[in-house]
């Protein structure tokens, strides 16, 4: 490729975005007087609001191509800046959560869409690298964040100075995909879709969120861990998400740059480093055990999710990419969405401990059953299927 993949720029605005609101909530919490049950309640409105809005966006990505993935990123920016000016009570944090989620759920398939059309036209692990500059971006989003706030800036003007970089790659996507579309369009015949079921691609969401409920989980409890378990202060205990973030871009840019390693190997080694990293941490008798742990947690999920949409998604026609990616990733966000709350009643019960057990089982249980699903055929047969590849496989969900 001659110029960046699209879904890089996509994927960096929501990276940016992502940063900076993990960053940025106590100081909404904060700023609206909420409390922490409060606040609690407010986030699953992201939940409630991202669901329905990554269903039906698919079908827009079909109809409208790759420059509905540049609005949808615009979109995500001025939410994010309307949470922070507007939030002053319960009322207006919840309603600006369900923006936030409508508008990340939307950009999520879009430009999951778009990295999948991106693989299909080239010989290189677009998804898997997109998602590595995803979480890239998340470290520089938080960081920024981190720095505006040393200096004295307040939530606002974090989202207003992110918002401009979000706002900006969103731009990029539009006015490229635009005029890729137009040259699709008048260069190639319209593909005629195929009818076929729904429930395979439901089943490959459910796998999918297995692993993501376990990458948030350990994204989401890390640094509480840290702190109950292991006694670190809040600001050594602030390492942890980001050791997570880094080390899964790290392994995401690695695994992407190469295409010598079969999907089936990264789906169960994935699967099994994960296992491992999760293992260390439960029984870590110190910090520095834990972030270990923690480092090979990330490695292990970072690539779970990506080389699952991957095999799912290739060879599917350009006109029904867009609804087979939503169908997916709707599906499996809501182990996203399940993945913190899961561990939150088992460490009531076994305490942290326990519940990170109960996270290696989850990434055991995605190791058995993706490989599962690439022998009954609910994925294209993974010696098939490496970048490059051709898969006269069609479908509509």
């Amino acid at each position: 490729m001659n110029r960046i993949p699209l879904s890089f720029v996509a994927f960096a605005g929501f990276g940016v975005f992502w940063g900076v609101w993990g960053a940025a909530l106590p100081a909404l919490r904060q700023t609206a007087g909420v409390s922490d049950a409060q606040l609690g309640g407010a986030l699953l409105c992201v939940g409630l609001g991202a669901l329905p809005a990554m269903l039906f966006t698919g079908r827009a990505v079909d109809r409208f191509g790759s420059r509905i993935t540049g609005l949808l990123i615009g979109c995500l920016a001025l939410s994010g800046i309307l949470v922070a000016i507007l939030a002053r009570d319960i009322v207006a944090v919840c309603v600006g959560m369900l923006l936030v989620g409508a508008a990340s759920g939307a950009s999520d398939v879009a430009a999951n869409a778009l990295a999948g059309g991106e693989e299909a036209r080239s010989n290189r692990r677009i998804i898997t690298l997109a998602h590595a500059v995803f979480s890239s971006f998340v470290v520089i989003g938080s960081l920024g964040a981190a720095a505006i706030f040393g200096s004295g800036g307040g939530a606002p003007l974090i989202f207003l100075l992110s918002g401009v970089v979000i706002l900006a790659s969103g731009v990029v996507v539009f006015a490229r995909g635009t005029a890729s579309t137009a040259t699709a369009a008048h260069r190639s015949p319209p593909v005629r879709r195929q009818p076929s079921l729904l429930l395979p691609f439901i089943a490959v969401g459910l796998v999918g969120a297995l692993g993501f409920a376990a990458e948030n989980a350990h994204q989401s409890w890390g640094a509480i861990y840290l702190v109950d378990e292991l006694k670190a202060s809040a600001a050594l205990a602030a390492i942890a998400p980001a050791t997570f973030a880094a080390c899964a871009a790290i392994t995401r840019f690695a695994v992407g740059f190469s295409n010598r390693m079969p999907a089936a190997v990264l789906l169960v080694g994935g699967a099994a480093i994960a296992m491992t990293g999760t293992l260390v941490v439960a029984a870590a008798p110190n910090v520095a055990m834990a972030l270990a742990g923690l480092a090979l947690a990330a490695a292990g999920t970072s690539v779970l999710f990506p080389t699952l949409l991957s095999q799912a998604v290739r060879g599917t026609a350009d006109d029904v990419r867009g609804s087979t990616t939503s169908t997916i990733a709707t599906t499996a966000y809501i182990g996203f969405l399940l993945g913190p709350v899961y561990v939150g009643l088992l460490s009531g019960t076994a305490g942290l401990r326990g519940a990170m057990i109960g996270v290696a089982i989850l990434v055991v249980a995605f190791g058995v059953l993706a490989p599962l699903g690439l022998k009954l055929g609910t994925l294209a047969p993974a010696e098939a299927t490496q970048p490059g590849s051709v898969v006269s496989r069609r479908c509509s969900p």
